[in-house]
């Protein structure tokens, strides 16, 4: 049953198109790159950040986790600078 919970905290957890993009700027990635590494096409990470769109499902979950290591990593190189 955790398994399902962690599945359902990590559809929960993806941010607004907004701050999906700012975190995906933050750390100098390009919506190509984004696109790449989750194995969708360029025009569904802009739809997706122009909230005209979003993922479901397992790509949600890819999704949500890798925006959080994102962030994690440009918060942490942040930090390192101060």
């Amino acid at each position: 049953m955790s398994a399902l919970l962690d599945e359902v905290r990590e559809s929960l957890a993806l941010p607004s198109p907004d701050v999906a993009r700012q975190i995906r700027e933050a750390a100098n990635v390009s919506q190509a790159r984004l696109a790449s590494e989750l194995g969708v096409h360029e025009i569904t990470v802009q739809r997706w950040e122009a909230g005209l769109h979003a993922p479901h499902g397992e790509l949600r979950r890819t999704y949500a986790r890798l925006l959080a290591q994102l962030d994690q990593v440009t918060r942490g190189s942040e930090g390192a600078k101060a």
